[in-house]
C-alpha cells in the first residue's frame, strides 16, 4: 500500500514523472514548480503520474460514469499536489509564503484519500513541520505573516482529520484560542472602545486578535470546531449562530439596517458592514454564493436545525440562485471571482444538508443532482496537469496549489453519503 511507502520509495514504485515529489519541476519544462509565486503564469500540459487507489464513492446518487470521472479528477489534482511538496515536506504560496496555513490545507486534502493516513510518512512529515509553527497561546501560524486565526482554523482541520492522539494537545490548543479571539462582550473592539452587548460583531472572529470579524474567516473556524468535536450547546457556537444571523439577508431575523433595506433573499453577506458584491439594486447589501453556502453550512455545523426558517431561506437562495458556471449572484464582471472557494463551501454544505437532489426554484419540475453538476463543471475546467487554476486571481486563485485543493476536497465531498 502507498500509505506503508517512504516518499522517494513511493515516487520510485508508483512510476511518478517526476524529478522528486518535493517541489521541483516535473518533466514537463512549463509545469509549474513547487517555489512559483503565487500569481504565476498557469502552464504544464503534462500530467502527474501516479498510482493511486480509487476513493470510495458512498453516495448512490451517482452513475458509475460520474463516479469514475470524479475519481480520476481526484487522483490527478492529489498527484498535482504531490509534486508541489518542498523538500521540508511542506506546501506554500511559493517561496515559503503562508506556508503553515497551505500545508494545513493539503495535509487536510489528502487524509481524505484513502492512501494516506496519520502513519504515512508525508503527513507525518507535513505535521512536524506544521506544529514547528505552533505559538504558547495554541494559535498555529507565521508571527512574521499573520491571519493565526484563518491559519489555525485549517491545522485544526487537518489535524482532527488524521485522528493521531499525539495531536490531541495541539487540537485543543487551537481550538480555545479560536473560542477566545471570538468578538465577546466586555473585550476591546477593533477600534479600542469596549465590546457592549449590542455589537453586531459578537460572535465573529477576524483575522487576529482586535480585528473585524468576517464570515469567511469565521466558517473555517465552525468548521475546524466541527471537525474537533465541539458539541454545539457550546457558548462559542451559540455567539456564532448570533452573528451568522445578524449576516442575512432576511428581515425577520437581522435587526441590521443594511437587512431592513436589502433584498431580504435569505443570502449571506460577509461582515455587518459590508458585501464583496457590492450594494442590492434596490437598497442594502447584496448576497452572493460563497457567503451564502459558508453561512448555510456554518449555521448547520453549529446546531441549527434543517428546518428552521433561517437555514430554509438560505436554502431557497441557493434554489433561486443555481448556477455552477460562476459565483452566483456576484456583478458579472466578478462573477469568476472566488469560484474554486464556491465549489468547496457549495459541496460541503450540500453534503451536510444531507439532500442528493435539489429542487429548482423558477423550474419546480427540475431537480438538481447536484453532484453530478459539480463533477461535470470540474471537469470542463481541470488543466492537463490534473491540477486547476482560476484566471480571476482574486484572493489567491492564482494558485494551482490553493485551488487545486478546493477542487479536490468539493469532489471528495461529492463522493460522501
Amino acid at each position: 500500500m502507498l500509505k506503508k511507502l517512504g516518499l522517494i520509495t513511493l515516487v520510485a514504485a508508483a512510476g511518478i514523472i517526476l524529478a522528486g515529489c518535493n517541489g521541483k519541476k516535473d518533466t514537463d519544462a512549463n509545469a509549474p514548480a513547487g517555489g512559483a509565486p503565487a500569481g504565476a503564469a498557469p502552464g504544464g500540459s503534462g500530467a502527474v503520474k501516479m498510482d493511486l487507489s480509487k476513493p470510495a464513492a458512498r453516495t448512490k446518487s451517482l452513475n458509475q460514469d460520474d463516479i469514475a470521472k470524479a475519481q480520476k479528477l481526484i487522483n490527478g489534482g492529489m498527484a498535482f499536489l504531490l509534486s508541489q511538496r518542498q523538500d521540508n515536506g511542506g506546501w506554500s504560496f511559493g517561496n515559503g509564503a503562508l506556508e503553515p496555513a497551505m500545508t494545513a490545507l493539503v495535509m487536510r486534502t489528502l487524509l481524505e484519500h484513502p492512501d494516506f493516513d496519520r502513519d504515512n510518512p508525508v503527513i507525518k512529515k507535513g505535521f512536524d513541520l506544521l506544529l514547528k509553527y505552533r505559538q504558547s497561546d495554541g494559535a498555529i501560524f507565521n508571527p512574521k505573516e499573520g491571519q493565526q486565526s484563518y491559519t489555525t482554523a485549517v491545522a485544526i482541520m487537518a489535524m482532527a482529520k488524521a485522528d493521531d492522539p499525539r495531536l490531541k494537545d495541539a487540537i485543543t490548543g487551537g481550538v480555545n484560542f479560536l473560542k477566545g479571539i471570538q468578538v465577546q462582550p466586555g473585550q476591546e473592539s477593533a477600534d479600542g472602545t469596549p465590546v457592549t452587548a449590542d455589537d453586531p460583531n459578537i460572535g465573529g472572529i477576524g483575522y487576529g486578535r482586535n480585528k473585524t470579524p468576517n464570515l469567511s474567516v469565521l466558517q473555517f473556524a465552525v468548521e475546524a470546531w466541527h471537525d474537533a468535536n465541539m458539541p454545539t450547546d457550546d457558548e462559542a457556537m451559540k455567539r456564532t449562530v448570533g452573528f451568522l444571523s445578524r449576516l442575512q439577508n432576511r428581515s425577520e431575523s437581522n435587526p441590521q439596517q443594511f437587512a431592513k433595506d436589502g433584498p431580504n433573499d435569505g443570502g449571506f453577506v460577509y461582515d455587518p458592514i459590508s458585501s464583496k458584491a457590492g450594494p442590492a439594486a434596490g437598497g442594502g447589501m447584496r448576497s452572493y454564493g460563497t457567503m451564502t453556502y459558508a453561512g448555510f453550512k456554518s449555521m448547520l455545523y453549529a446546531g441549527v436545525a434543517k428546518d428552521d426558517p433561517r437555514v430554509m431561506a438560505a436554502y431557497d437562495w441557493i434554489r433561486r440562485y443555481w448556477r455552477l458556471d460562476s459565483n452566483p449572484n456576484m456583478p458579472a464582471e466578478q462573477s469568476k471571482e472566488g469560484l474554486y472557494y464556491y465549489y468547496m463551501v457549495y459541496a460541503r454544505a450540500l453534503q451536510a444538508f444531507g439532500r442528493d437532489e435539489i429542487k429548482d426554484f423558477k423550474k419546480p419540475d427540475v431537480m438538481h443532482n447536484w453532484r453530478a453538476e459539480l463533477i461535470g463543471a470540474l471537469a470542463k475546467r481541470v488543466r492537463p496537469n490534473g491540477s486547476w487554476v482560476n484566471e480571476a486571481s482574486r484572493w489567491e486563485e492564482a494558485s494551482p496549489t490553493l485551488v487545486t485543493c478546493y477542487a479536490v476536497m468539493a469532489l471528495t465531498d461529492a463522493l460522501k453519503k
